[in-house]
């Protein structure tokens, strides 16, 4: 009786044991057997316990916000929650002002770092450059912070400071800006004769009036070069992206003569909706008269766009350093607190197929800094680029060649003087004069 006793008492506790395990089991096996709603019920179960056992009684609202960012920060470096204040703010730049201090902003190494000041901003002129690291914000240190709170602790309301601690380069010694905040108004771009013929137009960013605005560029070029130009010079140097239509818009001037070559850019996701091809209108379009395209580290996303459609389809000759290489389709989702979600949905694709994501676009010729503007970045490390942040998308398919690490000057400036000692102009200037010298003189190009 007694062994029948602990035979059953056995039993008994082993088939609690069996149980037990095969509960475990199937709430912490590997992650291929779980469920969306597992992973969902999961969230939630983590919600409540904090809810219900901390310390203090946590702000909800703060806490579903932190569970979304921690969400999206897995993912990649540009997908992001962005509070109603933000994405208000994200809207009223792309209709060309904001209010702040005028900084692009990335991370490296876990550490909030500058890819580029905007011209013409507190930050440009206080003397702000790409891969500083912003340790502190008004004193408060910036280790974890993402970019969307860092950028909320930037902004703020015009002639108000905001004092920001940068360590540079490789010295302990942290250096102190005191910034005023000020209207950022981006100048989509700027545009002006290098000499009888030639001109320049610089887009600083693609905005929603970008597309317009280079098209009266162009009319205005024209008509102070007496009714035709003898060559462009279009300069994308640290200009970081902006709107995918407007870059369109931009390459549709000189791409849409031949029916059989329309394609400026191709976007691919994984819904339908996230795959489509961009196709230049048919119709007269601008001469074809010389062009240089000028990037550099700082060239990035809608700027890749531009110099890849145009290399492509042998419009332009690209020149200057390899570009920053973001290949990606950021789309945004409105939400019901008023935010929204940016998120990353497609990579984009030149006319040729080519994926520039975490590569960037290779000139044909290339041409680094001298003089002055060499002598301003000396000292000066290697730029941000897409493949130096974390989590960023791996390039399509096998593409994965090694990159040159630009150094690279702030930008073109005004007048003739200026533009004798901006070395990457100056060379594109020079190609533009050989190339119509060449035409006058009948010599035909090499096969």
């Amino acid at each position: 009786m007694k062994l029948r006793s602990k035979l059953l008492l056995s039993l008994l506790v082993a088939g609690i044991a069996l149980c037990l395990a095969l509960i475990f089991a199937g709430r912490w096996s590997s992650p291929g057997r779980h469920s969306d709603a597992a992973y969902v019920a999961l969230l939630n179960e983590a919600y409540a316990a904090v809810v219900q056992n901390y310390v203090e009684k946590p702000d909800a609202k703060k806490l579903v916000q932190s569970m979304v960012d921690g969400m999206l920060s897995a993912l990649d470096p540009h997908s992001a929650y962005l509070p109603p204040e933000p994405y208000h703010e994200m809207e009223v730049q792309m209709a060309g002002s904001f209010g702040g201090i005028g900084l692009e902003l990335g991370t490296k190494d876990g550490r909030l770092t500058v890819i580029a000041p905007i011209e013409d901003t507190p930050a440009f002129r206080a003397g702000i450059q790409g891969n500083d690291h912003i340790y502190k914000i008004d004193g408060t240190p910036t280790e974890r912070m993402n970019i969307s709170a860092a950028v909320k602790l930037m902004r703020g309301e015009p002639g108000t400071p905001v004092v920001l601690t940068i360590l540079r380069g490789d010295s302990p010694q942290p250096r102190t800006f005191r910034l005023i905040r000020a209207i950022i108004r981006v100048k989509s771009l700027k545009s002006r004769l290098l000499e009888p013929g030639y001109g320049l137009i610089r887009i600083t960013q693609f905005q929603e009036r970008t597309g317009d605005e280079f098209s009266q560029a162009l009319q205005g070029l024209r008509a102070a070069s007496g009714g035709k130009l003898k060559g462009l010079v279009i300069d994308l140097r640290y200009n970081p992206g902006g709107l995918l239509e407007s870059s369109v818009q931009v390459v549709n001037n000189f791409i849409g003569d031949d029916a059989a070559k329309t394609l400026i850019v191709s976007i691919r996701g994984r819904s339908p909706d996230a795959t489509q091809n961009f196709q230049a209108s048919l119709g007269p379009k601008e001469p074809h008269y010389p062009i240089v395209v000028l990037i550099n580290g700082g060239s990035a996303s809608a700027s890749e766009i531009v110099a890849g459609a145009l290399q492509d389809h042998h419009r332009a000759i690209i020149m200057g350093k390899q570009s920053f290489g973001k290949g990606s389709v950021q789309s945004i989702f409105p939400l019901r607190d008023k935010g929204a979600l940016k998120l990353t949905t497609a990579r984009y694709y030149t006319p040729s197929g080519r994926s520039i994501q975490a590569k960037g676009i290779t000139p044909d010729i290339e041409v680094g800094t001298r003089g002055p503007m060499a002598d301003k970045d000396a000292g000066k490390g290697a730029e941000l680029r897409e493949k130096d942040l974390e989590n960023r998308l791996e390039p399509s398919g096998e593409e994965r060649d090694a990159e040159v690490e630009p150094t690279t000057p702030r930008g073109a400036k005004k007048g003739a003087a200026d533009t004798a000692r901006d070395y990457q102009l100056s060379r594109a200037l020079e190609l533009l004069r050989s190339l119509d010298l060449m035409r006058e003189k009948g010599v035909a190009a090499m096969p």
